[in-house]
């Protein structure tokens, strides 16, 4: 056996398989979107070089432009209001004493549910006819509000949905290393007089602020790759007012058949989610590292 680990082959036969696949699925696609990206390929055709004419044409696409916004209003609300709630609810379910295995798995179940099936029932939740939040409308004389019909109610109701499903995975991840503070610290803190509240913003959430950051850059990567429940519950409706970018660019790409404009989309996509998550990591994202 440890003949067999000095040869070299041995390890070349594992290697060259895994090299391949990587290579198969990953950066020939990647290359080859590149190419088409300078195309105007329908997807049949055969392609045509264009140069940067795709590029210059999705900036000046105000379709594009409006789900760019778009995009910048999932970021806002994924760090604004949906970091503050995962790190309050993770610190109240870290001081639970009982059953909190319990909590931890039912926060975490809908990240683990297919964005399909959480598609359908908020569609049922957000239905205007027969959903239990026009039921509980009802109870105090108020209309029935058609949240994925009408443009100021849609964007809304996909960032909801979209942060249930999401947000007990962020808790889970804040929770292990609230778990992992040694409780010396705080019961320290406790007995110099500090209450829980003062405990939990001055000790813990200091103590935890790397994972807190990672958090926030996990959350602006997924708010710049939302899609998939976007295009179940609106497909971009009403009127574009849900439009984000990768959901324009599918539509692009597979209702119309524009494949080379859709894959400079994808491009102008990736390289906004590698800037902004730089950004952040280079700015607000530095941490030192604690000890305990």
């Amino acid at each position: 056996m440890k003949h067999t680990l000095k040869n070299p082959a041995v390890y070349i036969v594992f290697i060259v398989p895994t090299i391949a696949l990587y290579g198969l699925f990953f950066l020939y696609p990647m290359f080859s979107s590149v190419f088409y990206a300078f195309t105007d390929w329908n997807g049949l055709d055969q392609t045509h070089f264009i140069g940067m004419q795709n590029f210059t044409n999705a900036f000046k696409d105000a379709s594009f432009r409006d789900s760019i916004l778009n995009n910048m209003y999932f970021i806002l609300f994924s760090v604004g209001i949906q970091v503050p709630i995962i790190i309050v609810f993770a610190l109240l379910i870290s001081n639970v004493k009982r059953l909190k295995g319990f909590y931890k798995t039912t926060v975490f179940m809908p990240s683990i549910l297919s964005t399909s099936v959480i598609g359908i029932l908020w569609g049922f939740i957000y239905d205007p006819d027969v959903g239990p939040i026009t039921d509980f409308l009802a109870l105090f004389g108020l209309e029935p509000i058609y949240w994925l019909a009408e443009p100021r109610w849609a964007m809304l109701a996909i960032l909801l949905t979209n942060a249930w499903q999401w947000i007990g995975f962020y808790i889970v991840l804040i929770l292990a290393a609230i778990l992992a503070i040694p409780r010396e610290i705080d019961e320290a803190a406790a007995i110099d007089g500090a209450n829980a509240v003062q405990r939990a913003w001055y000790l813990t959430v200091p103590l935890i602020k790397p994972i807190v950051s990672v958090v926030v850059m996990l959350s602006i990567a997924g708010a710049m790759r939302v899609v998939d429940i976007v295009l179940v519950m609106t497909n971009g409706g009403p009127a574009g007012s849900t439009e984000v970018m990768a959901s324009y660019m599918v539509n692009r790409a597979i209702k119309y058949g524009e494949y080379g404009y859709g894959t400079a989309l994808a491009i102008i996509i990736f390289a906004f989610a590698l800037v902004l998550t730089a950004l952040y990591q280079f700015t607000l994202g530095k941490t030192e590292r604690i000890e305990y």
